[in-house]
């Protein structure tokens, strides 16, 4: 069975490749491609244009992507007083409507219904002169580009295909999304995000069942609209194998279970392939519970809650740095091979790189080595750090490190819950990249409160609580969406909404802005009150490095 579904799958993606190659491309596409999102022209020049106030915008300043965003969908400027219209072929060139309610088209902000439709004559006419299909003064928002022939030809041939109307995981009645699994995610975890996702799935649709396939009248910005409400449809994707593998498995089960978006999911050392897949495919891969997620914000699709053991790294290098005179000339680092920890070191060691600081990495096997190590390696003016989980720091013993700074990695350490030894607990910093207890515990008294109603077990309450905060704007964006489901109008809603979201649960604070994949930015260096206990205090303020 399971030889012949990876046949079907394989074959299903043959299919869909010939498809695709049998498509006589159009050469224009790329160009306009790159007009609208980088602000270049085919002649490799900038993107030129003027605002009737007489600024002149040049290459990525002057580009589409700017106000009209990638989906081309537009959005909102200066809060809510300024909408961005559509500007997608089928929002430009619908007939004329009375209203809105009239127009077959999902809503959006912006959309303009009581117009004529646009022609390629038309919207070249609106490039270069700034006027609408009617001969009328755009916006003053709406600056006027220099654009030859050729590249005004790409641009509108680019415009037009940016509407996707069969979009994966979407159909009149359900929205598929997915959750992935990688091989290495911790069981226990792996479990609780599960009972946190499949309990909201459920929740959701009891609540809208009643209303499944039936036209709902709402209202929102002034204008009639209608929406039909979908069923949600969880898949669970558990990779397996080593990672190399799992690209293979991905394209496999888009093929087979087509989704809109990917939603939470868990792994441990390795979401690299997770990434790829989910850039590639274009879709979107929302608040996945990670320790390792690939470190760049020029990408789109992939949003993370944090930078996991990167961030930590960086928040220990600036403390380091930060010491002036009195920083180490030597840092220890501990892990084990292949862990989350062997990437946090890597960090670390490049955030130290030309400060006259050695690096010095010792990667462990038995329990054994890592107290003899983590006791006697370090000299009495160096600094350890110890990227170790909880059994491992358990192990440290009863006596005091003779390192003079010692820093453990809250994530991998089970933050507040790290097994750190009464002798360590003087010396020892913790990284804490989220809120400190005290100011977060009505946050999380949230989900706890929706945990306990729906008999959630609680095992591990950061990774279940991540896990709600995720379904909770994805539902929150889902319902702003209306019938307009569209990949990167997800994605651009979930940064448009992300930063007025009251209950950020262990976060203080969460934002997306413009070429920025990862919501909370900072963290904490916290010490245990005591010598045995949970208590913590903040050994410094919220930092963002």
């Amino acid at each position: 069975m399971k030889v012949l579904q990876a046949l079907t799958g394989a074959l299903l993606v043959a299919i869909a490749l010939v498809s695709s190659a049998g498509e006589r491309p159009d050469a224009r596409l790329p160009i306009g491609e790159t007009i609208y999102r980088q602000g270049k022209l085919g002649s490799g020049q900038p993107l030129v244009a003027q605002h009737v106030n007489g600024t002149t915008l040049s290459g990525a300043d002057a580009a589409c992507t700017n106000c009209h965003r990638r989906s081309g969908l537009g959005g909102v400027e200066g809060g809510q007083q300024r909408a961005i219209p559509p500007i997608t072929g089928r929002y430009l060139m619908h007939p004329r409507a009375r209203t809105a309610l009239d127009l077959d088209l999902p809503y959006v902000a912006g959309v303009r219904a009581d117009r004529n439709p646009y022609t390629d004559a038309t919207i070249a006419r609106a490039l270069r002169a700034g006027l609408d299909s009617e001969g009328r003064p755009l916006g003053e928002l709406m600056p006027r580009f220099d654009l030859r022939e050729s590249d005004a030809e790409a641009l509108i041939a680019y415009l037009k295909q940016l509407d996707r109307r069969d979009v994966p995981g979407v159909t009149p009645s359900v929205l598929h999304f997915a959750t992935i699994v990688t091989p290495d995610a911790d069981p226990v975890k792996r479990d609780g995000m599960l009972d946190v996702l499949r309990h909201f799935f459920d929740d959701r649709n009891a609540f809208q069942r009643a209303e499944t396939l039936r036209p709902k009248a709402s209202r929102m910005a002034g204008l009639s609209m209608f929406k039909v409400v979908r069923r949600w449809e969880l898949h669970v994707w558990q990779l397996t194998g080593p990672p190399d593998t799992w690209r293979a498995q991905l394209d496999r089960r888009f093929a087979e279970e087509p989704v809109f978006a990917a939603i939470s999911g868990i792994g441990r050392s390795t979401w690299a392939p997770v990434h790829r897949f989910c850039e590639e495919r274009g879709v979107p891969c929302l608040f996945p519970n990670i320790e390792v997620p690939v470190d760049t914000d020029r990408e789109f699709y992939s949003v993370y809650l944090s930078r996991g053991v990167i961030l930590e790294a960086r928040l220990i290098a600036g403390r380091i740095l930060s010491s002036a005179g009195a920083a180490p000339t030597v840092v220890h680092q501990v892990f084990r091979a292949g862990d989350s920890g062997e990437a946090g070191s890597r960090a670390l060691a490049a955030a130290l790189e030309g400060h006259e600081i050695s690096v010095l990495n010792h990667v462990v096997g038995t329990p054994d080595e890592v107290a003899a190590i983590a006791a006697h390696a370090a000299g009495s003016s160096d600094a350890l750090v110890l990227w170790l989980r909880p059994p491992d720091i358990a192990t440290l013993g009863s006596s005091a490190p003779r390192a003079k700074w010692v820093y453990l990695s809250g994530l991998m350490g089970g933050l507040e819950q790290a097994p750190v030894p009464a002798a360590w607990r003087e010396q020892a910093l913790l990284t804490y990249p989220v809120d400190l207890p005290e100011n977060r515990r009505v946050r999380i008294d949230y989900p706890l409160g929706w945990f306990s109603i729906r008999k959630i077990r609680v095992v591990d309450l950061p990774v279940q609580a991540d896990t709600y905060l995720a379904c909770g704007l994805l539902s929150e964006t889902i319902s702003h969406l209306v019938d307009t489901f569209v990949p990167d109008y997800l994605v651009e809603r979930v940064e448009d909404m992300l930063e007025h979201r009251v209950l950020t649960g262990y976060y203080p604070r969460l934002t997306l802005g413009e070429h920025q994949r990862f919501a909370s930015k900072g963290g904490y260096l916290v010490k245990f009150a005591a010598p045995t206990g949970t208590r913590i205090v903040a050994a410094s303020d919220w930092v963002t490095p």
